[in-house]
Formats: C-alpha cells, structure tokens, sequence
C-alpha cells in the first residue's frame, strides 16, 4: 500500500476513534447532567452512599465467605475426633463477648489459621498441616487469637472498608468519565493522524488521561494504606486478647514461630522465584499483618509483665 494512502486511512482511523470516544464523554455528561439537574440533599446523598457500602460489603461478606470456605475444602472437626481442643474452645467462648464459632480444618495455601464471619455466625478453620504441628496450649492461644477477632467484628469492619473503597474510587471514575473518554479519544486520534498509534500516551491529551489515572489510584493506594494500617493494629489488639484471656501469651509467641518456621521460603536458586526474605519499608506498609518478630517482641513484654504482676509481694502489716 503506498504511504499516502496508509496515511489517510490511519487519519480516518484517528478520527473514527475520536468520533466514538467523544460519543461516550457526551453521553457520560449527559448523565452527570441530569443527575446534577435532579441532585439530592448532601444528607440525601451521603445516605445514599451509606446504603451502598453497607449492601456491597454485605453482599461481598456473605458471598466471600461461602467461596472461601468451598476453596479452601474446609471441613467440620467434630467433638469426638479432638474433644480436648473442643474443651479449651468452650471454656474461652464462656471468657469472651462472642458466641461459639464452627470448628473446621480445611487446606490453607499456607499453614495458618483463619476466622470467618462475626460473633453470631464465626468460624475458625485451620490449615490441617499446622494443628498437627501445634501443642495443645499453642492450639488454644491461636484460637483465643481468631476469638479476639469475631469479637471486634474486625473481618466485618475491614470489608466495609474495601466497600467504602470501590464507592468512592466509583464514583471519582464515573465524575471523570467525560473528560477521561474525551482526552482519551483526543489523544489516540492525533497519534494515529501522525502515524504513531502506540504513542498516543505521549501526546498532550494523552499525558492528561494518564495524569487522571494516577490521581484515581493514588486515592485508592491512599485508602488501602489506611486499611491495612487498621488491620495491622486489630492483629496486636487480637495478640494482647488472647494473651490476657489465656494468661499465656508465651504460648501464642510458640504458635507465630512455629506458622513462621513452616511458611519459611526456599533459599538458594528458588529463592527469587518466591515472596520472602528481608521485608522492605513498602512492603510492612502494604501488609495486612506486622511482622512475627514485632508481634513476638511484643507478647514477651506481655509475659514479663504479668510475670511481674504475678510475683510482687504484697506488704501486710
């Protein structure tokens, strides 16, 4: 094909493009339009944007819980086949504000142990490898651990927070939807007009398009940051739980090493081909646990206090 011709036909694609995405920023401003014509009250609004969260993390809590429970092939641990481990969990649910949760055992993609659900509906599953692997004392400071849990209806909370998330990145998304659409389809007609498809990112409106995405993830990145912030804090609240509920909170410091020693990663040649090693700055931001060493620091300043509580002398005259 000679060049004029592939240049006029690449023009007329530019314009096609633009043709389409300016169709979806005018359609979207239509729909902004009407919706600012027939805007709500602020107090309107903000009830509406509560119903939304509170039925999205509903449908979310439920759902996910279902399919996590069937991925994870988790199955009732009746009384008869661990009634020791049955007894220690009785005797901590009469000690804290939640009701008896199911017992499971299932296949965790690491040895660990989970709670599901709130304090009406709990359910604790362990990864089957790991309650062969902990002592009884160990076994039961975990589940004081997951107890603490449904007990700050924390797997609640912290799903209402993703929810909040998806609204609010929703919604940035669907107010910039014009102008993304807009200097989207702007940008991908000047570079295919210039017989450079693949730089449309580099043009002008290209660079603004990109600008508003990064914006969108940065409020996103921003929100998660506070999510697993707050998780990472219910983790030490669940650890000093079950340290005062037990009384052992050396027990639990056991528990943390042994999951720690048996998710260690390969070193050698395989070592790159796996998440471990030294944890960077980014990382201890974005997880949603804090490290065992901090965790274990912790509960060992736990035990020397109420070591220290236990053992003083008290003066009787």
């Amino acid at each position: 094909m000679r060049r004029p011709v592939r240049r006029v036909l690449m023009a007329l694609t530019g314009l096609a493009l633009f043709a389409l995405y300016a169709l979806g920023a005018y359609l979207g401003y239509l729909a902004l339009t009407y919706l600012w014509a027939v805007r709500p009250s602020p107090a309107e609004l903000l009830v509406g944007l509560v119903i939304a969260t509170v039925v999205l993390a509903y449908l979310s809590y439920r759902l996910g819980t279902i399919r996590l429970l069937a991925g994870l092939r988790a199955v009732p641990v009746p009384r008869d086949r661990a009634p020791e481990l049955h007894t220690r969990l009785d005797s901590l649910v009469e000690r804290m504000d939640t009701r008896r949760p199911e017992l499971r055992v299932g296949s965790l993609p690491a040895p660990n142990v989970l709670s599901i659900g709130g304090r009406g509906n709990g359910v604790v599953v362990f990864d089957a490898a790991l309650l062969r692997t902990l002592s009884l004392d160990e076994a039961e400071a975990i589940l004081a651990h997951e107890l603490a849990h449904l007990e700050g209806h924390d797997v609640l909370i912290q799903t209402l927070a993703y929810s909040a998330l998806q609204t609010i990145v929703g919604m940035l998304l669907f107010v910039l939807l014009p102008v993304t659409l807009l200097a989207t389809g702007v940008a991908h007609a000047i570079a295919w007009i210039r017989g450079h498809p693949a730089a449309w990112a580099e043009t002008p409106m290209g660079r603004l398009r990109v600008r508003i995405s990064q914006g969108v993830l940065a409020v996103s990145a921003l929100v998660t940051l506070g999510v697993r912030s707050y998780s990472r804090s219910r983790e030490y609240a669940a650890d000093e739980r079950a340290a005062e509920v037990t009384g052992n909170p050396a027990a639990l410091a056991s528990a943390l090493r042994t999951i720690d020693r048996l998710a260690e990663r390969p070193q050698g040649l395989l070592s790159r081909l796996t998440v471990g090693g030294d944890e960077t700055e980014v990382h201890r931001l974005l997880a949603t646990h804090p490290a065992t060493d901090d965790r274990i620091e912790r509960l060992s300043a736990i035990a020397e206090e109420q070591a220290t509580t236990r053992w003083t002398t008290v003066p009787v005259e």
